[in-house]
């Protein structure tokens, strides 16, 4: 299939061309107003799909245009959609003109939800011209209708997109955010349509994957997207939506957000003159972890009435995150090179895709998700349990016999206790009743499950020290809590083959949060081994190295429940 990128040297259609390259039935023609700069990407692209640089110029005679290429599917990569003008639609009617296929990676919900306006010419024509091909509406709907398969309503949906700082964001993005920033945006909210300001108002979330190492704590801003539209129009009965966009490091979010305002204000009528600016700022001023995620949040009802809280997490490493808003018209590019071609008429593509057919995709990179609950019968369960949701059905059963308890529960084994010779981790260490070095140590841990969370009480050779666990909340979410007296400890389960790792997030004193740089580290986990619950934990200090390490392994004591075999 001969499939024309417009703009496919830029930032979604190259990714687009990045995930299209190894399919040698696909031939691409990575078009632009450039054709050198498009044969310099298509010699750099790499893969087995034959390619072909070509200039092409969306102003000017694109139906002439098309007819040169005759490719069989146009992809409209170029943007901002929402400057497009009182042209806007003009490649699509050129599309239609020339019977090729369309799609496009629009984000501007009236372009999206204008496109209907071609569906009678489109079935004439007998060409599918498919609207908003990408994460926002078409992954985001299709995770709804995941999450809401077997609920009687839905009342009540949150999305975002946390990118990675080093996504490396188009000056067409740029332009289109700072295009809307603080203009008037149309969401449901109270059961009725009314107007809301871009990037005046946000909201905190964690994304977290069940398992996995979650982001930091994000602070997500209202976008103008197709969502806010469409979302409506499949489920009536909602009450409210709202979209969010939760890029890094904060201190320039909040910047754009205080902009924002000046707009919301009337102080000044429109951020877009300062989009290279801010272009120009994002991708030079950037620090933090190389990665990125969405989350999908439902509120709604079984048939009995009760209510449920649903998220779905997902969390791309490194590069990989970049490529999910090109994956939409990836894999309906695969479905048709297997038979399956959209249905001719034109339409937002809120239906063209399952969450399946992303997974698919997914598997193949470092993105991983997961479903988390919040409902009557997820709030009953363990504290483990509640924290790492679905994958604690993949402890090794060990783990979960430890971590699957009711009231008081017991263990005992023996231990490796080593501790540093600093003068200073011998102060702390005894400050905070670390047990003493030695090898062969008996060692005895009692649980003791209570208000939600857990008591552990450990005892090395009559040595005791306790702490509390809890489930975290607010900026704390998907977090095991640990306090040691005035320290609290926000530590991430991370699930690596039979290990649990115990990896911290976050941390405070009196309440006070503290830089994580600062923070104690050690590589501690959990395994299971011989049937036996295997521990090794390790604290030190930036300059003060190691305070305190053991490793050992524990049973049941007679008369503790086992509730897993």
């Amino acid at each position: 299939m001969r499939i024309l990128i417009v703009g496919g040297y830029g930032t979604f259609g190259g990714r687009l061309a990045e995930l299209l390259k190894d399919e040698p039935r696909n031939e691409l023609l990575i078009a632009g107003r450039s054709e050198s700069k498009a044969a310099v990407f298509c010699a750099a692209l790499g893969g087995s799909a034959p390619r072909r640089p070509l200039a092409f110029d969306r102003e000017g005679d694109v139906v002439a245009a098309l007819t040169a290429a005759a490719p069989e599917l146009v992809v409209d990569a170029t943007g901002p959609f929402q400057a497009y003008g009182a042209d806007r639609y003009r490649l699509v009617e050129a599309a239609i003109a020339c019977g090729i296929d369309y799609m496009d990676l629009a984000d501007g919900s009236d372009f999206v939800n204008g496109i209907g306006a071609f569906d009678a010419l489109a079935k004439a024509r007998g060409v599918a011209v498919l609207a908003g091909v990408s994460s926002f509406p078409v992954l985001m709907v299709a995770v709804v209708r995941h999450l809401s398969q077997d609920l009687a309503e839905v009342d009540n949906v949150t999305g975002g997109i946390a990118p990675s700082p080093y996504a490396g964001v188009g000056l067409n993005v740029i332009k289109a955010i700072a295009g809307y920033a603080g203009k008037p945006v149309r969401l449901r909210r109270g059961g009725r349509t009314v107007t809301a300001y871009a990037l005046t108002e946000t909201l905190r979330a964690t994304i977290a994957p069940p398992g996995r190492l979650p982001l930091h704590n994000t602070r997500f801003s209202l976008v103008d997207v197709p969502d806010l539209q469409a979302l409506p129009q499949l489920w009536p009965r909602l009450d409210a939506v709202w979209m969010g966009a939760g890029p890094v490091p904060e201190i320039l979010h909040r910047a754009l957000s205080a902009l924002a305002w000046t707009v919301r204000l009337g102080l000044v009528p429109s951020l877009g003159p300062l989009a290279p600016l801010f272009h120009r700022a994002i991708n030079l001023l950037r620090w933090g972890e190389h990665r990125g995620g969405m989350l999908v949040r439902i509120q709604g009802r079984r048939a009995s009435g009760e209510a449920v809280t649903r998220s779905w997490h997902l969390l791309a490493e490194g590069n990989d995150g970049p490529l999910i808003p090109s994956m939409a018209i990836a894999a309906l590019v695969h479905r048709r090179l297997d038979g399956h071609r959209p249905v001719p008429g034109a339409r937002p593509a809120v239906a063209e895709l399952e969450l399946a057919d992303y997974q698919a995709l997914f598997a193949r990179r470092t993105i991983h998700a997961g479903t988390r609950e919040d409902s009557v019968a997820s709030r009953a369960r363990p504290l483990y349990q509640r924290v790492l949701g679905p994958a604690f059905a993949h402890l090794p059963a060990p783990l979960r016999r430890l971590h699957d308890i009711e009231g008081v529960a017991e263990f005992a084994g023996e231990a490796i206790v080593e501790r540093g010779r600093n003068p200073l981790a011998r102060l702390v260490t005894g400050l905070f009743g670390f047990p003493r070095a030695g090898e062969g140590v008996p060692v005895r841990v009692r649980l003791h499950a209570r208000d939600g969370g857990e008591v552990w009480t450990r005892d090395f050779a009559g040595k005791r020290f306790s702490s509390v666990q809890s489930e975290g909340k607010g900026r704390w979410a998907a977090l095991l809590c640990e306090r040691f007296g005035p320290f609290n400890f926000g530590l991430a389960l991370v699930i690596d083959g039979d290990r649990l790792s115990l990896v911290p997030r976050r941390w405070s004193v009196l309440g006070l949060p503290l830089p994580l740089a600062l923070a104690p580290r050690g590589n501690t986990y959990e395994h299971g081994e011989d049937g036996r619950f295997h521990f090794h934990v390790e604290i030190g200090l930036p300059l003060v190295g190691l305070l305190v390490r053991y490793q050992g392994h524990l049973l049941p004591v007679a008369g503790t429940p086992a509730t897993l075999s």
